[in-house]
């Protein structure tokens, strides 16, 4: 997942001295050291999409041991672990598990040399150039500090490792291997997600909209192909196709209020073989980016509606007309609800003074989106930010002697201390609260 935020406010930015420590944080900084190793071995050793077989096994084991009645292979290579301790809400702790495609290029003496096959069939790299190591590293700290304090806390806990993010497939897969039918259904639903383009140690929080609609579409234009010296006899799709990748423009910037944000890029255009002969077809692949499902209607209805019209303009019917194929399934927009997100914010913002900001939403894609979506009415739902650039790239980057590289970047290594630690924190904090011990 690509994120960017907006971190105008923050440019420069010194951190105030961190909250008084305290017992909470004591025990995580004792366990810092093991988190470490636990993220190198994740880092070294990365799974693709749906193949994340030794990585769910290894965390199984680990929070079984520390007394979590643990389910493998939800959802494919899922894993739901839950503790039972009282009365109380049902919260539900997330961290996706698969890497990326990518040859790592860091640099890092832990890095990743493995190898694997993708759904593309093209053996490549494989690394967590997005950081799901940082989540999972995270997410055995946040284990082990609630099972220690149960006395803190009352309620059931269920943490959950998610196959194929990468994909938008893991989430769907999970539920639709009942996540919320074999297992306690959670009334709120964490996560976080390191972030490549804010400083290490940085929370950031959205409420509502926080992240986008993904949409793939393809578009088979259709022509009538020939020599391309006696174009008249011919239609040509690329001149048909150019006219679409025109028109599209004018869905965003014409046909969607300046007050709702939407994308519809083009990012392939592919036709011909060879210089003198006019194709009979082109092709064209789309993102498309939302937030409500109204706008993602009208998008999606107004790019069919285009690529048709200029089709006809150009004097084709029938059969000649495009073909239209919205991939399905698609990346649902992630909505934070607003009163879990604010209580939340409360208490990271007392507990990292200095470090916590509102974030604009961002038009990358999150499955996390679908755990809200499968019960909008019962479930609540808060994904939040972990900066991961260290500091010192971090001030070159604003001095303007150096680019950050982005998530699924080869280069991408983040602050992996200062992600896990704050999130871990973070985690934890906020679980106790939204399940404080009877009595409490």
């Amino acid at each position: 997942m690509r994120i960017g935020l907006a971190l105008a406010g923050v440019c420069g930015l010194a951190f105030a001295a961190p909250a008084q420590a305290d017992e909470l944080r004591d025990a995580l900084m004792e366990d810092m050291p093991e988190l470490m190793e636990v993220y190198k071995d994740l880092h070294t050793n990365p799974e693709l999409s749906f193949q994340e077989f030794n990585t769910a096994k290894k965390l199984a084991a680990r929070a079984r041991e520390l007394g979590f009645e643990v389910t493998e292979g939800v959802g494919q290579t899922g894993v739901v672990a839950v503790m039972k301790n009282g009365d109380g809400p049902t919260v539900m702790l997330r961290a996706d598990m698969d890497g990326l495609p990518v040859e790592e290029q860091t640099g890092l003496p832990y890095a990743s040399k493995a190898r694997g096959v993708p759904e593309s069939g093209v053996e490549s790299g494989i690394m967590h150039a997005c950081g799901h190591d940082t989540h999972m590293a995270a997410w055995v700290g946040a284990a082990q500090l609630l099972a220690e304090r149960k006395d803190e806390w009352s309620g059931t806990l269920v943490m959950i490792l998610q196959p194929a993010e990468e994909l938008g497939l893991g989430a769907v897969a999970m539920l639709e291997d009942g996540l919320y039918e074999r297992f306690p259904k959670p009334d709120y639903v964490l996560a976080f997600h390191d972030a490549a383009a804010a400083p290490a140690g940085f929370v950031g929080y959205t409420p509502g909209f926080a992240l986008a609609n993904v949409d793939s579409v393809d578009i088979t234009v259709k022509g009538v192909g020939g020599h391309g010296a006696y174009p008249h006899t011919t239609k040509d799709p690329i001149v048909i196709a150019s006219s679409i990748v025109m028109r599209l423009q004018t869905l965003v910037s014409r046909e969607i209020s300046p007050l709702d944000s939407a994308v519809v890029t083009v990012g392939s255009f592919r036709s011909g073989a060879k210089h003198n002969i006019i194709s009979d077809e082109a092709k064209l692949q789309l993102t498309v980016r939302s937030y409500s499902d109204e706008t993602r209607t009208a998008l999606l209805e107004g790019i069919e509606r285009i690529a048709k019209a200029e089709s006809m303009a150009a004097g084709l019917s029938g059969d000649l007309l495009p073909v239209v194929e919205v991939k399905d399934p698609y990346t649902p927009a992630t909505y934070n609800t607003p009163e879990l997100t604010a209580d939340v914010a409360e208490v990271l913002t007392a507990r990292f003074p200095g470090r916590v900001f509102e974030t604009d939403p961002v038009m990358g894609g999150e499955d996390f989106s679908q755990f809200r979506r499968a019960d909008p009415d019962n479930v609540k739902t808060l994904i939040f930010w972990v900066g991961g650039v260290p500091q010192d790239q971090w001030e070159k980057a604003q001095a303007g002697e150096m680019e950050l590289p982005s998530l699924h970047s080869p280069f991408w290594a983040p602050d992996a201390e200062k992600v896990i630690a704050t999130a871990t924190e973070a985690l934890t904090a906020a679980t106790l609260d939204l399940m404080p011990a009877k009595g409490g």
